[in-house]
């Protein structure tokens, strides 16, 4: 079987619409395994954005006031943050994050949450992003921003 090697962007499009071929490939890794884990979805992509999504439960995800966890939701964030820089990363280039602030809204107990990433400023190394985590009822339960470096040449390496 041959392989068809894909930029992540046209990758994850293929895989969301379902018609990803045997052997089409991308020079990352998807699903992630902590993706698999948690059960994070993706389920829209687009060049520098991108929106996943969980089925949250205190139960599974819990915390000692029996509330969905806010490590779960830097989670969730992280992965959707980190979903939409891959889509401009060129083979041999990854990047890093250097830092993720959360503010949390309100509790969050069994539903879907929804994360959505989006550029807010981007330059040659270090992009910003927003990222709002809503809740099923449509309500916010958090907000994200973070910063993304992207490593090129040998600091890319192994990564």
């Amino acid at each position: 079987m041959s392989t068809n090697k894909l930029p992540v962007l046209e990758y994850l499009q293929k895989s969301l619409a379902g018609t990803l071929q045997d052997g089409d490939t991308t020079h990352m890794q998807y699903p992630t395994p902590i993706s698999q884990t948690l059960g994070i979805r993706i389920v829209e992509v687009g060049l520098g954005t991108a929106t996943v999504e969980i089925d949250a439960s205190p139960d599974l995800h819990g915390n000692q006031q029996a509330t969905v966890h806010g490590g779960l939701m830097c989670e969730l964030a992280d992965a959707a943050i980190g979903t939409a820089h891959s889509t401009l990363m060129a083979e041999g280039e990854s990047f890093a994050s250097i830092d993720l602030k959360i503010n949390f809204f309100r509790p969050v107990w069994a539903t879907r949450l929804r994360a959505t990433a989006k550029p807010i400023q981007s330059g040659r190394t270090i992009t910003h992003y927003t990222c709002e985590i809503v809740r099923e009822d449509g309500k916010a339960a958090a907000t994200v921003i973070s910063s993304v470096m992207t490593l090129r040449g040998e600091k890319a390496q192994g990564r």
